[in-house]
Parts: C-alpha cells; structure tokens; sequence
C-alpha cells in the first residue's frame, strides 16, 4: 500500500467516477483502475463496487476511506511542516435542504478555515438527494427536518443507507411573508388566515411525496400555490405576490436582507433540523468544523 493509493481512492470518491478521477490526477483510467484494484487485492477487501452506473463506496471501502483521508492528511501535514510543501486543496462538500443558516455556516466555515486553494460545494437540493448524496458520499454531511408525519420514512431510508441523524435543533412552525404582507404586523398567524394567500413550497421533482416535503402540514390543500426550485425565487415570490412558506423561523437579516420576516404559526406541530452522516465514517476536520459553524448560526 502506498500513499499515492490512498490518494487515488479519495479523489475517485471526490470525483464520483474513475474517468473524472483520471483527468485530475493526469494518468490514465487503465492505470488508475489497476491501481485500485492492486490495493483491493493487497488489503483483501472490496472498496469499490462496480456497476453499470458507475462506481460507489462498499460498506468496507467507506470504514477504508476514513483512515484514508487521516492519514493523507497527516503526511500533507508533516510534508508542509519539514520540507514546505504546499498543502493540497481542501474538500468539503454538504447537502442541505434550503435553510439560510446552512449558508451562512458555510460562509463562516470558509472564512476560518479557507486556504489559498479549496474546492468546497454547497448543495441547496431536494430532500431524498440529500439522502442519496450523502450515502454515496458525494456529500459528507446533510441538512433536513423530520417530524411525527415523515420520521418513519426518512428513518427508514437512513437505516437503510447506513446513516445517522444527528438533532441540531427543534424548532416550532413559522410563516416566512414579505415585511408588507398584511399579516406582517400580527404576533401569530392560523392556518385559516392563509388561505388567500399563494403557498410557496420546494419542488421535490421525482420524489415528490408529502413525506420528503420540505414544509410541514404538506397535505393541505391549498386554493394558490406554487412550486419552486430555488430559495432567491421563492423569496422574490414572497415580495411580489405577497405569498407565505411554512419553515423554521431562523432566518439571516445578513443574507437575505429585512424584507423577508418570521411569524409564529398557530398549530401543535414541531421541526426537527439535524445533520446525516454515514455511521461507520469519521467526520473529516472541515465537517466537524461546519457543524460547529451550523450551531453558532443558529444561536444567533
């Protein structure tokens, strides 16, 4: 086993795909493809699974990347620190539902822990591709809710794909409305004083089931509504027609400005945010870092 090996395994993950792969590393596919299998043979254990579409991390090849990734890092430290090597680029990358806390801990991440080089990614997606990124490791961590009405099924496809979910915070409903909706200026709003307003939610395109909904109480019925993809829409839809989305209540006055404001929603209902991640992978130095950053975002 060698250090390039190693090397070679993390940028196949980083990558998605031995070709990618290859072109950054500058070799060939065969070469790298024989490469890996050497090292399979020589640690007697799988670490890719091979298949029509592509690649993906076994069971074992996920425990193998962890000690991978420490101790690439570990010698990218002693060479920086004895023979002034330049530290290789940072990756990073989280897949979170679209929550502006998530954004502003990435910011905070960047600022702190930035080198000269990086190569970090923040996937504002669809709640069942942040299960599936984070399980083939496209992403080390994810950023989605559960509730009484969706645990079950999110639980199970977690168990499923090996991963945990980690509670960050438990937050009671809110409206998000434009400063000058006319429901502004109320401490607390019904499900009844909605009704002429459009309802905006996240498009959840394949797997558009209530229980992958981002917003809560998604099996009303609503007289308006209209489905997004993107969060700067779905806040301009919320200035210029005067409409509502159900989420969290945290929002960044940093980032999105005062036009967007949080009113309390009168119902029983909860929001559990939390983190996923793989059970049997330890969390790089950038992950663990992000989540700390999640945490004081939301303190504030």
């Amino acid at each position: 086993m060698t250090l390039q090996q190693l090397k070679y395994v993390i940028e196949i993950v980083n990558r998605g795909s031995i070709n990618e792969a290859a072109k950054r590393l500058f070799i060939s596919q065969p070469s790298l493809s024989n490469a890996i299998r050497d090292l399979e043979e020589e640690m007697h254990i799988l670490i890719f699974e091979r298949s029509n579409k592509g690649i993906s991390l076994s069971k074992e090849g996920v425990e193998f990347l962890s000690y991978a990734r420490q101790v690439v890092e570990q010698a990218e430290l002693l060479e920086s620190r004895y023979l002034n090597a330049k530290l290789s680029p940072q990756h990073f990358s989280v897949s979170t539902q679209h929550y502006a806390f998530a954004v502003n801990a990435f910011v905070s991440l960047i600022r702190e822990y930035g080198q000269d080089e990086y190569e970090l990614a923040l996937r504002e997606t669809k709640t069942y591709e942040i299960i599936e990124d984070v399980k083939s490791l496209r992403s080390e961590i994810g950023i989605l809710y559960m509730n009484e009405f969706n645990g079950k099924v999110i639980n199970k496809l977690l168990k499923t794909a090996n991963l945990q979910f980690n509670s960050l915070f438990t937050a009671n409903p809110h409206i998000f409305v434009s400063s000058k909706n006319p429901l502004a200026r109320q401490s607390t709003v019904t499900i009844d004083q909605l009704r002429n307003y459009p309802y905006l939610s996240f498009d959840q395109g394949e797997y558009n089931s209530f229980h992958f909904a981002e917003e809560i109480l998604s099996t009303l019925s609503h007289k308006k509504s209209i489905r997004v993809n993107d969060r700067a829409t779905l806040f301009n839809l919320l200035i210029g027609l005067n409409g509502y989305t159900i989420s969290t209540g945290v929002l960044s006055a940093d980032l999105n400005g005062n036009e967007i404001i949080p009113i309390p929603l009168d119902c029983e209902e909860t929001i559990n945010v939390g983190w996923i991640s793989h059970r049997d992978l330890s969390l790089s130095k950038l992950a663990v870092a992000y989540i700390e950053a999640l945490k004081q975002a939301i303190s504030r």
